[in-house]
C-alpha cells in the first residue's frame, strides 16, 4: 500500500481541465469579442461579437456532450445550447433571434444594425462570456453535469 498524498489544508484540489477543444472555443470566443470591440463599423462589431457568442456556446457543447455515431441532420448550436445547459436557455434563445440580423450585417446591409444594437451585442456577450466561464468551471465539478449525448432521436440513453 502507497502513502496517501495529503493536500495542506489551505490549499483546494484544482478542477480537471477543460476538453482542449473546450478552451481553444473559449479563447477564440475572447478574441472575437476584444475584436468586434476595436471595430467602428456597427455591422462589423456586432457580426464579431455575435460570433463570439457563438464560439462560447460551441466551447460549452464541446465541453459537455458527446456526437452520437452516425450522421444526423445538423442543429442549431442555440438549441443544442438550451438542451444541454438548460441554465443558458435564456441566452440561447436571444442569440438565436439575433441570427438574421448578424447575417445581414455579414452581407454588408446599410441599415443592418445601429451603433446602439452594436454596442448593446458587445456588452452581452461579454456577459454571456462570463456566464460561459463560470458555467464551464462548475461543470468540471465531479458529479454536477453528465456529458449529453448529441445528434440523436432526441431520446436521452442511460
Amino acid at each position: 500500500m502507497g502513502a496517501a498524498h495529503a493536500m495542506p489544508a489551505d490549499q483546494l484540489p484544482l478542477p480537471p481541465p477543460l476538453p482542449p477543444a473546450a478552451a481553444q472555443l473559449l479563447d477564440q470566443a475572447s478574441r472575437a469579442l476584444a475584436e468586434a470591440s476595436g471595430y467602428t463599423d456597427p455591422r462589423q462589431r456586432y457580426a464579431t461579437a455575435h460570433l463570439g457568442a457563438l464560439r462560447a456556446a460551441a466551447a460549452v457543447l464541446a465541453a459537455r456532450t458527446r456526437p452520437e455515431a452516425g450522421r444526423r441532420r445538423p442543429r442549431s448550436a442555440w438549441v443544442l445550447l438550451g438542451q444541454v445547459a438548460p441554465e443558458l436557455e435564456e441566452w440561447a434563445t436571444f442569440f438565436a433571434a439575433g441570427a438574421a440580423k448578424r447575417a445581414a450585417a455579414e452581407a454588408g446591409l446599410s441599415r443592418a444594425v445601429s451603433e446602439r444594437e452594436a454596442d448593446d451585442l458587445v456588452r452581452d456577450v461579454r456577459a454571456f462570456l462570463a456566464v460561459v466561464e463560470n458555467s464551464l468551471v462548475n461543470s468540471l465539478v465531479p458529479g454536477r453535469v453528465r456529458p449529453h449525448v448529441v445528434g440523436g432521436s432526441g431520446r436521452s440513453r442511460r
